[in-house]
């Protein structure tokens, strides 16, 4: 049983006020594996003392070094990257395969990206006699979820580095065992004390209390829209910047025109995929009436064909839901889509049969959904499908963006041009068009809800610069 620490100042530490311990359990056995020792504002305080103090050098230090402390972190983690996946597969369940080709590698993903962007960055920029200069904002707090873990740890603490920020960390107590990693992952690659803090705790406790403090300049916050919304209000009193990556229900537009067997299996890849506990997941499935039932029972039969099992074995099964509390969400949301009049086509309330004990749950399809629907306006963040039929395409415009969110959307055509111009009128930080991916240099953030500011490449290191303009500093 590892019981874990803060990490303030390059050095592991208890809690200055003993409090609570909260468990980290196993969602696949429903095991406790570890335990944290939560922190208060007290550990936030002197973790921002110890960013304060390490911020003047490192803001100094050549981009050329800062960039090679990157590397480093990037070579540490490649040689320790099992230890990573299996952090992240005994935290929040995510499959072995899975754990290791996107989980963990994100991680690598972002300091490579970074690494890039800031090498092309323009750094300054001459107009007329004046240079205007890119500088580190200051002191971060960055706080992360549970379900992407390590790809939203480094999405910040990479450009953090290289922009020459010090920083705080609070992970997700759901999820702490990867966090924990990239803390022995810096303090081996070699990076000054107080660069880097981690403290363990909750939001209302240590988010709240980095939130606050008035000298922490910036806020990157991963997370629900409601505690989005208490991280702005509370960041408002000292006038810092607030990036946040918040909720969303991603709409995925398919048309009578697309390759229907491939777009409705890139679809439903996408909504299942780690078990459904992703942001941008295209949970909304929107058909164009004239092959809405032949989708429906495509949809039914890849749904009926998806395993899941245990997460510590090779292959592309679905894993465990990340915790008792998501696992009783979800299932309350399968029998409100229920009591809705919805259409179950696939899954439903239960366990899966022969998974009596973890948190795993039925890749589940409901048809004959209206956006009116809870389950078609409220973000689920499990494997559960709403599919809406639509008459033409100003309709299936309208149903996309009648949400509160805007983080991303997706749409299938056999028209390119069609799907470009369906793609401007999607209100959505990405737009995906026929299954197109995203790699690490492309901006990640939404409209609406569901955010502001940008994570990735150039577009997430710009997020931890300052502009500054020096009148006069070109002879006339």
């Amino acid at each position: 049983m590892k019981s874990l620490q803060h990490h303030i100042d390059g050095r592991w530490v208890d809690p200055v006020v003993p409090g609570e311990r909260f468990p980290v359990i196993d969602p696949a056995t429903e095991l406790q594996v570890a335990e944290i020792r939560m922190g208060s504002a007290a550990d936030v305080d002197l973790a921002v003392a110890a960013a304060v103090r390490a911020f003047p050098a490192f803001a100094a230090t050549p981009l050329a070094a800062r960039l090679d402390a990157l590397r480093s972190l990037h070579a540490v983690f490649k040689r320790r990257f099992d230890e990573m996946a299996d952090a992240i597969t005994t935290e929040m369940g995510a499959p072995h395969d899975m754990a290791r080709d996107a989980q963990a590698a994100s991680g690598l993903g972002h300091i490579d990206a970074t690494i890039r962007a800031a090498e092309t960055l323009d750094w300054q920029v001459r107009i007329d006699g004046s240079n205007v200069v890119r500088e580190p904002i200051g002191v971060c707090g960055l706080v992360t979820p549970w379900n992407w873990p390590i790809n939203q740890i480094l999405a910040k603490v990479a450009p953090a580095i290289a922009a020459g920020c010090s920083m705080v960390l609070k992970p997700s107590e759901q999820a702490p065992l990867s966090a924990q990693l990239v803390a022995e992952f810096i303090e081996e690659a070699g990076l000054p004390p107080g660069v880097f803090n981690l403290v363990h705790g909750n939001g209302p406790s240590v988010g709240h209390a980095m939130s606050a403090h008035p000298d922490i300049e910036m806020m990157s916050f991963t997370g629900s829209t409601r505690a989005g919304v208490d991280v702005a209000k509370t960041a408002a009193d000292t006038i810092k910047r607030v990036a946040q990556e918040l909720g969303g229900k991603s709409p995925n537009l398919i048309f009578a025109d697309a390759d229907l067997g491939r777009a409705l299996g890139n679809s439903i890849r996408r909504v299942f995929y780690n078990t459904g506990q992703s942001c941008n997941a295209p949970t909304r499935m929107l058909v164009e009436a004239s092959v809405y039932e032949r989708a429906v029972e495509i949809v039914r039969q890849l749904a009926e064909a998806t395993q899941v099992g245990d997460p510590r074995q090779p292959g592309k099964h679905l894993g465990p839901l990340s915790s008792r509390i998501q696992f009783e969400r979800v299932q309350r949301y399968m029998q409100v889509g229920i009591e809705e009049g919805a259409r179950l086509v696939a899954g439903g309330p239960g366990r899966p049969a022969g998974l009596e004990r973890g948190f795993f749950v039925k890749p589940t399809v409901f048809a004959d959904v209206h956006n009116g629907m809870r389950i078609a306006r409220e973000e689920i963040f499990g494997p559960v499908l709403a599919m809406i039929p639509f008459k033409d395409m100003e309709e299936a415009i309208a149903i996309a963006n009648d949400t509160p969110y805007g983080l991303a959307a997706y749409l299938h055509t056999g028209d390119l041009e069609k799907g470009r111009a369906v793609a401007r009128r999607l209100r959505a930080g990405s737009v995906h068009i026929n299954g197109a991916g995203q790699g690490y240099m492309e901006p990640f953030g939404g409209f609406k809800q569901s955010g502001n500011g940008r994570e990735c490449g150039a577009y997430g290191l710009l997020e931890f610069l300052e502009l500054k303009s020096i009148n006069g500093y070109y002879a006339a």
